[in-house]
């Protein structure tokens, strides 16, 4: 079994996001431990991009901040060297298929390796060109996460027979981003995954409270906070952790009850 399939063997799973240099690459080291101690089961690690065409206002100017201040890829992959001795959770890249390419799939996918990352989600890949990436990912242990986006049930099926890892379903149309009310009808498309994979699913986009992290777990096997924990750190910087470590372990605590 792979680690990232252990990870939602204990229970709902909560699995935040954080992007890598923001404010600086010692920070998100030190955000990562933090989540992590506070009861993440996977943690997704944003690599800035000058072009995050899936993300909402939150992730895209904390793109723009861990750019400006000097964040590249291999400051990244320094930087998950480091945690990986450090933590016992699976780490997970979000990025983007520019900055894989260009890096050279080989090359990325090898480092990957190198520092113990377990898989990655690449929005902007179309399901029908991730062979590319897929084969090279695969070699170095590297599981390609699939999105399922709200979408008709034959397409969900389609992508969630060759799941590998876990399945990020897309609670809403558009850009990620903390929402109010999430309208979807989840409780089909999880039936829809239901029918053809065992592999376990996580929702994510829009989900911010404890109210929305709970139900949400009672859909699926695990919720995914991004734009709430990156908002934590735009407004307290060097000094977010007490904050994320609460907010995680609120999230977590919520969505375990979920089981219940």
């Amino acid at each position: 079994m792979s680690k990232i399939r252990e990870a939602f063997q204990s229970g709902k799973a909560f699995i935040p996001f954080i992007t890598a240099g923001d404010p600086s690459i010692g920070d998100t080291e030190r955000f990562i431990q933090t989540m992590a101690e506070s009861g993440a089961d996977l943690i997704e690690i944003g690599i800035p991009f000058s072009d995050p065409i899936a993300e909402g206002i939150v992730i895209q100017e904390a793109d723009i901040r861990a750019l400006a201040a000097g964040t590249t890829t291999d400051l990244v992959f320094d930087m998950v060297s480091r945690v990986r001795g450090k933590v016992a959770v699976p780490l997970v890249f979000m990025t983007y298929l520019n900055p894989v390419y260009h890096y050279g799939y080989e090359k990325f996918f090898t480092r990957c390796e190198e520092v113990g990352i377990s898989g990655i989600i690449i929005p902007d890949l179309p399901y029908e060109e991730k062979a590319d990436v897929d084969g090279p990912a695969a070699a170095h242990g590297v599981e390609l996460i699939s999105m399922i986006a709200p979408t008709s049930e034959d397409r969900i099926r389609m992508i969630a027979k060759e799941a590998k890892g876990f399945l990020y379903v897309v609670s809403s149309m558009g850009v990620t981003g903390m929402r109010r009310n999430i309208r979807t009808d989840l409780p089909s498309m999880v039936r829809a995954i239901r029918d053809v994979t065992d592999v376990p699913c996580a929702i994510g986009f829009g989900i911010n409270t404890p109210e929305q992290a709970k139900k949400m777990a009672g859909i699926a096997d695990g919720v995914i906070v991004g734009s709430a924990i990156v908002k934590i750190v735009e407004q307290k910087g060097k000094d977010a952790a007490p904050e994320i470590a609460d907010y995680v372990r609120k999230m977590k605590e919520a969505a375990e009850e979920a089981a219940d």
